[in-house]
């Protein structure tokens, strides 16, 4: 089992949660949280659905709601999120990678779309590597 904790869990842990249950579900559990639980960003929904991905049903948790599980693997992939959850014990391996806040990207809406493009491809590419 690996849960993906970033701050809000309405970004990149979301789409590492998609990734990990699409390319390699057979093999792992994938679960996502957030230290700040808020609710899921409409763009992940629009650039995980260009390849195909349907996060619609998705929502954010927070890491409450996991505190009896036992992950394999506890992955942050954003810094906040690395240094707000040292308190988590649910995982026997943590690893963290961070990826850049496409939400946080302030410009025209053609240039906020392809961040999120950007951070997903380099989401999707570190899961193929990561968890093969």
């Amino acid at each position: 089992m690996v849960l993906f904790v970033c701050t809000h869990n309405a970004v990149r842990s979301q789409m590492a949660e998609a990734f990990l249950s699409k390319i390699y579900g057979n093999r792992y559990a994938a679960f996502s949280a957030g230290s700040d639980p808020a609710q899921i960003d409409p763009l992940v929904v629009s650039v995980m659905n260009e390849i195909g991905i349907d996060v619609s049903h998705a929502y954010s948790k927070g890491l409450d709601m996991f505190k009896d599980y036992t992950f394999d693997y506890v992955v942050t992939v954003c810094d906040q999120a690395r240094e707000s959850c040292p308190y988590f014990t649910g995982g026997s391996f943590r690893i963290h990678k961070s990826f850049s806040d496409p939400s946080m990207f302030d410009g025209r809406p053609d240039n906020k779309i392809k961040e999120y493009r950007k951070t997903r491809d380099e989401i999707k590419t570190w899961i193929e590597k990561e968890f093969k």
